[in-house]
């Protein structure tokens, strides 16, 4: 897999953290350089770390299923993409956190934000990738994107982070697709 490819993956699985950092800069009064650090590097993190538990998981795997992993890596990126997708559209109004950057809360907010980053880890296991590469890439993009969206948050609120979550399972279902057309006809 190609440099662009583990980007697009990356910015994709970000965009969840990017809604709720947009939503956790919006909930905070006055936001302060050290609470956007906090929560973004708690995002990076947790998105750098699932991936290689479902990499571990996957490698378990792989060797009974190596003849239709392509399959089940565009299955496993279209359901998150397309649950992505659904959770953005149906969203009622902003849900609001009291702290974001209390460890609890953040805990669960990391969690809630890389589970996605689990399932891609399989899949980067079915495509027998080297883990590391991805790994950084992933909670880099992550990190950033998160602590752009915790600086923007007052201002975006969740009119663009519903649009974000959206285009980011629009892009997970476009890299689904695209591996499996490499794997059936290349």
């Amino acid at each position: 897999m190609d440099f662009i490819t583990i980007f697009f993956i990356a910015v994709g699985l970000a965009m969840d953290a990017f809604a709720v950092s947009i939503t956790c800069g919006f909930t905070i009064l006055q936001p302060k350089r050290w609470k956007a650090l906090k929560i973004a590097l708690s995002f990076g993190m947790f998105q750098a770390i699932m991936p290689i538990f479902g990499w571990f998981a996957g490698r378990i795997f792989s060797v009974y299923i190596e003849q239709f992993d392509h399959w089940i890596a565009f299955g496993l990126l279209s359901i998150i993409g397309s649950r992505m997708i659904y959770n953005a559209i149906t969203m009622k109004e902003c849900e609001t956190i009291v702290d974001p950057s209390d460890i609890k809360t953040l805990f669960m907010l990391s969690i809630a934000t890389s589970i996605d980053a689990l399932a891609v880890g399989v899949t980067f296991a079915f495509l027998q990738l080297n883990i590391i590469t991805p790994v950084l890439i992933i909670g880099l993009i992550t990190f950033f994107i998160s602590a752009i969206g915790l600086l923007i948050g007052h201002k975006l609120g969740c009119y663009f982070g519903r649009r974000f979550e959206i285009f980011g399972g629009i892009v997970l279902i476009g890299i689904g697709i695209k591996i499996l057309i490499e794997h059936l006809y290349f």
